[in-house]
Formats: C-alpha cells, structure tokens, sequence
C-alpha cells in the first residue's frame, strides 16, 4: 500500500482520494477479488487519517457494488459478474423445510495431486494440483448438508486467499471469468461411517441422500466435482428441466 500513499493530499477531499487508491489497488490486482483489503485502522495509520474518513471512502465503494461488508469479519472485494439464469443449468435444486438462518462452516481447505480418480475427472495428470473443500452447511444451527468439493488449481489459482465462508466457489468462479454452463448430477441413497455421521447429526446406518455433481465451464472443461450428503429429515430437491 506504501507506493499509493503520496496520492493522499488536500487537493480534494480525503475520502473521495482513498476511495480512488483503493480502487487502483483493486484494479491493479493487489487485492484480488473474494480477499479481504485492510481494516479500517490499518488504512487509517498507514494514510495518517481517521478511521471516519477511511469509512466514508470504503462505504462509497460498498454502494459502488465494488466491495461487501461482513459483520465481524471485515471487508471484501467483488468482482465482476455475469448474469446466470440458475434455472437454465438445470439439475436439483434444494428445498429446506423450515428455518432459514444458514452458517457454513470451512472443515478442510487443502490442496492435492489429483491422482487417478480426479485426474480422470478432470482431464489432468495424476500429480497435478486440486484443492479439496469439506463443508458442513447448518440450518438453525442443525446439520444439514456435508460436501466434498474438488477444483483443478489451475482453474482457480487465487482460491486459497478466497474465504469461502463469505464467498462460494461459483461467486470466485464468476469473479476470474469462468462462466458454469452446464452440470452432470447423480442421486443415490447411502449411509455414513460413524464419525461423518456424527457430523451430519445422523444415527448410525441411517439413510441420507448422496448427490454427485460435475460442472463445466464455457469451454466444456470440468471445473468441480462435488460429493454432497443431505439430511432427507431436514431438506428434498425438485428438479427443473428445460428443452
């Protein structure tokens, strides 16, 4: 941030000035989108200015649609999107029965070979790098959802600075030009080893709904693999078609 610093000055108003130098550094890529900039008191003390002048400039950028406030957690940079008709991609969507107060919780954030299975997937080599998600999504606070996500590195190269508590996957994907076209969906009915359904808050042996997902990209590339398991309890899917 030190190489924008002598742009502040009192030619204009302070905060229309930091809001430009935010704005270079969005654009020039020094926070990329789906990271979070500094904190209000980093910006203050590294421009020597008050932190209501650093909230005016950031909070003038918000209404811009160019950053996003999470409560607690900081703020983070939008990119750009492309309209997307949900619909038009066709395959389940979820249906939750009751309650509407969702929290994801990050399990595992790590990158992989691919090895054969994803390799194959992916049309990669073995010893190219994935990342792998496990996600466990909360209604109310009860499991709902625990999913398995597997990205090719170099679809997404930025993703480990992502944080997919404020972010989805297909927001990053938007957000560095990669377009989902079409998915691949799989349902199936199976059970839990014992400490994945504890997670879930699900008894030993009982049922849940297992669905597989392979989307691709404008380019027809396999961009996800997801291995998602559902409480039937607590949600159902219907599934729209289109010609």
């Amino acid at each position: 941030m030190n190489d924008h610093t002598e742009q502040i000055s009192y030619r204009s108003p302070i905060y229309l000035q930091l809001r430009e130098v935010i704005r270079a550094q969005i654009e020039e890529g020094e926070y990329p989108p789906g990271t979070s900039i500094p904190s209000e008191n980093e910006l203050a003390a590294t421009y020597g200015i008050n932190r209501l002048t650093v909230r005016n400039a950031i909070s003038t950028l918000v209404s811009e649609g160019l950053l996003k406030r999470v409560q607690g957690k900081g703020v983070y940079v939008i990119g750009p999107k492309n309209p997307r008709e949900l619909e038009a991609v066709g395959g389940f969507t979820p249906v939750t029965q009751g309650g509407n107060a969702y929290e994801t919780r990050i399990l595992i954030k790590t990158v992989r070979p691919a090895r054969e299975k994803y390799a194959s997937i992916f049309g990669l080599f073995p010893e190219e790098e994935i990342y792998y998600i496990r996600r466990l999504t909360k209604l109310d606070g009860e499991p709902v959802f625990l999913e398995d996500a597997y990205i090719p590195k170099k679809v997404l190269p930025n993703l480990e600075d992502i944080d997919l508590k404020v972010f989805s996957p297909y927001e990053a994907f938007e957000y560095y030009g990669v377009r989902l076209m079409r998915t691949y969906q799989t349902l199936d009915i199976t059970t839990l080893d014992p400490r994945e359904g504890k997670m879930l808050g699900v008894a030993p042996q009982q049922s849940v709904m297992l669905f597989e997902c392979t989307s691709y990209d404008q380019d027809d590339r396999a961009i996800e693999f997801t291995r998602t398991y559902v409480r039937g309890d607590r949600c159902s899917f219907v599934v729209h078609y289109h010609e």
